[in-house]
C-alpha cells in the first residue's frame, strides 16, 4: 500500500476534543489552546451533566453535542474540521509548548500520523515509571493511546474510515489501522496528562486492569464485553 503524500510545512491543524463532565478543567484547557497556532478547535460533548457545554461556548471554538461514546464523539468532531491535519486531545491532557510546530515538521517530513510521548501528572512515585513504559511500548509497537495526543492527516483519517465505533480500545484499533499505512512519528516532546484515574482507583489496580484488558483485546475479545468490565471495575 503506497504511503500518503507528505503534507505541506504550513499544514492547517484542526483539534478535536471529546468531553464529558469536564467543567472543572475545561476553562484552563481552552484558555491555553486558543492562544496556540491551531486553525480550528472543536469541542464535542457526550452528554455532560455539569456546565461543560456552557463553559465551552464562552470560547471562540465550535461546540457540538453528540451521543455518548468517545469514538462517536471523535468521528463527529472530525466531520466538522476542514483542516489538513486532525489532532485528537483529551480534556485532561496538555500539549507541550512547541506542539503545533512539531506536528507540522513531522507531516512535512512525510509522516501521515503520529503521537507525543506522555508525562503523567500526580504524586505517586510509580507514575513516571508508568509513563516511561507507555512511551517505550508505543515506540516498539507503533500503537498509541488517546493520552498521547494522536494526530494524523485528514486524508489518512478518511482512508482508514476514522475511529472504529466501539466502546473501548478505539485508540488501539485506529493505531493498528494507521500503522498499515505507515509508521507513526513518535515525537519525544511530552504531553502532560492527569494521573487522577490512577490515583483515584489505585495505581497497581489500574495498571493491572489496563494490561489485562489490552491482552484480552489482543486475543480477540469483543470491546463491548471489555467495556462492561472496565465500567464495573471503575
Amino acid at each position: 500500500m503506497p504511503h500518503p503524500a507528505p503534507a505541506s510545512p504550513s499544514s492547517s491543524i484542526g483539534l478535536v476534543m471529546p468531553v464529558l463532565d469536564e467543567a472543572r478543567r475545561l476553562d484552563r484547557q481552552l484558555a491555553d489552546l486558543v492562544k496556540r497556532d491551531i486553525d480550528e478547535i472543536v469541542v464535542v460533548d457526550g452528554g455532560s451533566r455539569d456546565e461543560t457545554l456552557t463553559l465551552a461556548r464562552r470560547w471562540s471554538v465550535k461546540t457540538i453535542s453528540s451521543p455518548p461514546g468517545r469514538a462517536r464523539q471523535l468521528n463527529l468532531g472530525a466531520e466538522h474540521v476542514t483542516a489538513d491535519c486532525l489532532l485528537f486531545l483529551h480534556a485532561d491532557t496538555r500539549l507541550p509548548d512547541d506542539a503545533t510546530t512539531s506536528i507540522r515538521e513531522a507531516l512535512a517530513a512525510g509522516h501521515c500520523w503520529g503521537r507525543f510521548d506522555v508525562c503523567i501528572e500526580g504524586r505517586h512515585p510509580l507514575l513516571p515509571i508508568i509513563a516511561t513504559a507507555m512511551n517505550w511500548r508505543s515506540r516498539l509497537t507503533h500503537i498509541a493511546t488517546g493520552d498521547q495526543a494522536i494526530f494524523m492527516t485528514h486524508a489518512a483519517f478518511n482512508r482508514i474510515g476514522g475511529f472504529p465505533d466501539q466502546p473501548l480500545m478505539e485508540d488501539v484499533e485506529i493505531s493498528r489501522r494507521l500503522r498499515r499505512l505507515a509508521p507513526p512519528a513518535c515525537l519525544a516532546a511530552r504531553v502532560t496528562t492527569s494521573g487522577r484515574r490512577w490515583e483515584q482507583h489505585g495505581v497497581w489496580r489500574t495498571m493491572s486492569l489496563m494490561w489485562r484488558l489490552r491482552y484480552r483485546y489482543w486475543r480477540g475479545e469483543s470491546p463491548a464485553s471489555l467495556a462492561r468490565e472496565y465500567r464495573h471495575a471503575r
